[in-house]
């Protein structure tokens, strides 16, 4: 029973997120991967940041515990010098405490001895994580700034589909309608054919009336008076007549 309600779990899981996938705005999806990318690329740059301070705080102690081993070694030769001098001048006393100094001094130089060797291995480690997280700093700031450039990239891919998408529901409007309140293209064109024939038809009709001949007629008498008149004017003006529409001017017979 167990085993079944966790494939069923699997199951509506896998179909969510396949729906979820179906509906999700690969923008809003583009935007999230990008941010979780910086995200990430400043989680590594902190890690980063603490592992160089740890290393130049190594570095820091270990200069001061040099410098401690330094001033020990000094005070130990000197406290040997001492006790060896004391004992040339024949005062023990002198030299036994002296001597006892510089027991003391040699005992503090080998824990520092001890000290400087410690840190100078953690200095010698600590470089070097240092430096494996300066690249991997760099490593991932350039795939950061590839995966920048290739947000650029999609969303531009993104763009000319979503144009593509919607020049082809276009196109798609053209042939076919797109419901019952939107005729297509082809129906509107058939429509307007349809008044357009129907409109000639009725106009050869009309042409072939009385009413057409009538005032074919009455336009031929006025222009037949029209032509009359401008014939008086001529012989008023001494003008010879034009040619009527239709004929020629007669030629002149060339002169021998």
């Amino acid at each position: 029973m167990l085993k079944l309600l966790r494939k069923i779990s699997r199951y509506i899981t896998a179909a969510l997120t396949g729906r979820f996938n179906e509906l999700a705005d690969p923008k809003v999806q583009l935007e999230q991967a990008i941010i979780e990318a910086q995200e990430q690329h400043r989680r590594l740059t902190e890690q980063a940041a603490n592992v160089i301070a740890n290393q130049k705080q190594t570095e820091m102690r270990l200069n001061r515990a040099m410098e401690a081993l330094e001033k020990v070694s000094a005070s130990t030769r000197q406290a040997v010098v001492m006790a060896d001098e004391a004992t040339s001048r024949g005062d023990s006393a002198k030299a036994a405490e002296y001597t006892r100094a510089a027991e003391s001094f040699a005992g503090r130089l080998i824990a520092a001895e001890k000290e400087v060797e410690g840190l100078k291995e953690l200095s010698l480690q600590s470089a070097q994580a240092s430096d494996q997280a300066k690249k991997a700093v760099a490593q991932n700031s350039s795939a950061l700034q590839k995966k920048l450039s290739e947000r650029q990239k999609l969303l531009s891919q993104l763009d000319q589909a979503k144009m593509q998408e919607q020049m082809s529901k276009a196109m798609a409007t053209l042939s076919q309608a797109v419901g019952q309140d939107v005729p297509s293209l082809e129906e509107v064109r058939d429509k307007i054919e349809q008044r357009y024939a129907r409109a000639q038809g009725t106009a050869e009709l009309q042409g072939q009336t009385v009413e057409t001949r009538m005032l074919e007629v009455e336009q031929a008498s006025m222009d037949a008076e029209a032509q009359a008149r401008l014939s008086q004017i001529r012989s008023q003006l001494g003008i010879a007549g034009a040619p009527t529409p239709g004929t020629e001017a007669p030629r002149e017979e060339p002169t021998a």
